[in-house]
Formats: structure tokens, C-alpha cells, sequence
């Protein structure tokens, strides 16, 4: 069941954030760190213009059948309201809008992440993917209890019951050492990794 209204308020908290784009039976949940605060303005996910999101997923194999079915060949922020229906959801580690990641606390991620855990173990969609390795490691120390640094893009050797779990660079423009085209390649890996499963 997808959620309401883009002005969503958090279920323990009064703050605006972006809903959850989720749904039973997914394929894939892409996963940010958390809605900057102009995507939360917008309603949109990876609203801002000078994120890598919506032009490398626009190219990727990933949405290749999405962008088929909706007569588009190039995705927006508008219509991640519609990637459900595609088998592919949205949501965030933190839910709690920033400029960035710097306005991040270790108490938000230590609140969160196990939400994040019990959505996902609810869904139970096929694959998460983290946005950007900072993320990840905060999911691991708090899910799992994993406090050693790792640096590895792709799969993961964790799982979240049947859901498997896979890292992509961070699609931020503060993440300046991948371009758009090497973005749509690890989501094109995504794809690959979700037709082998």
C-alpha cells in the first residue's frame, strides 16, 4: 500500500519528510540517506537538479520497462510516486530532512535504522540498495551490530530475511568522483544482480 500525501509526517515525529514509496512484492527498494530538504520542499525524491539520481536511472537497464510502460524516455522527480507500480520503491535510512549529511546525528541512525529493518522485513522486497557507502556502514552498526569500516560497492553478504542487499555510489553532487555515466552503470549492475536472483 503505497502511503499518503508528499507532505507525509513521520509516524513519532511532527518534522515534513518525503512518504515511503513502498508496496508489497517489490522487486527492488532504492535507498537514501535521508530527504534533503529542497526534495522535501519539492515532494519528490533526489529532487535536486544536480543530483546524478533521475538522469542515471533514466539511462539505466533498470528502468528500461518502467520508462517503456509510462511512453517516457526520461524519468523525473514527479514520478517516483509511480515506481511502485514498476516494482520499485523509495525510502530513506533517516527519514528526518537535512542540507546534509552533516545534520545527521548517530541517535537519528540509531532511531532509524531499525525502522528501516522492520519495513523492510514487512515488504520483503527482493533487493534494498543503499545510496553511498556512508549510509551503509550506519545501517550495518545499527542493524547488525557491524562496527568495522567496509568499502565495497555491490552486493552484500548481509541479508534482511529474503531481502538481499546491494550498495551503489551515492548520487549526491557532493559526491563528485562518479559521473553520471558511471552511476548508471552500477544501477545497470543492480538490474543484472536482480535477474540473476
Amino acid at each position: 500500500m503505497l502511503q499518503g500525501p508528499a507532505e507525509a509526517i513521520t509516524e513519532s515525529n511532527s518534522f515534513r519528510t518525503l512518504p515511503d514509496r513502498l508496496a508489497p512484492g517489490l522487486d527492488l527498494v532504492l535507498i537514501g540517506i535521508n530527504p534533503g530538504l529542497y526534495s522535501v520542499e519539492k515532494g519528490h525524491y533526489f529532487a535536486r537538479k544536480t543530483s546524478r539520481f533521475w538522469p542515471a536511472f533514466s539511462r539505466s537497464k533498470l528502468s528500461g520497462s518502467l520508462r517503456r510502460k509510462l511512453g517516457v524516455d526520461v524519468l523525473r522527480p514527479e514520478h517516483d510516486a509511480e515506481l511502485p507500480r514498476f516494482g520499485i520503491g523509495l525510502t530513506d535510512i533517516v527519514k528526518r530532512p537535512t542540507a546534509n549529511i552533516a545534520g545527521l546525528s548517530q541517535a537519528d541512525f540509531e532511531t532509524e535504522v531499525p525502522r528501516l529493518v522492520k519495513k523492510l522485513q514487512h515488504y520483503a522486497p527482493r533487493m534494498a540498495c543503499f545510496h553511498g557507502i556512508m549510509g551503509y556502514r550506519q545501517f550495518l552498526r545499527f542493524a547488525f551490530q557491524i562496527n568495522h569500516a567496509r568499502n565495497v560497492l555491490g552486493p552484500q553478504p548481509e541479508s534482511i530475511g529474503a531481502t538481499h542487499l546491494f550498495v551503489v555510489p551515492n548520487p549526491s553532487p557532493a559526491n563528485a568522483h562518479f559521473t553520471v555515466e558511471a552511476q548508471t552503470q552500477w544501477y545497470d549492475r543492480v538490474a543484472e544482480a536482480l535477474e540473476r536472483r
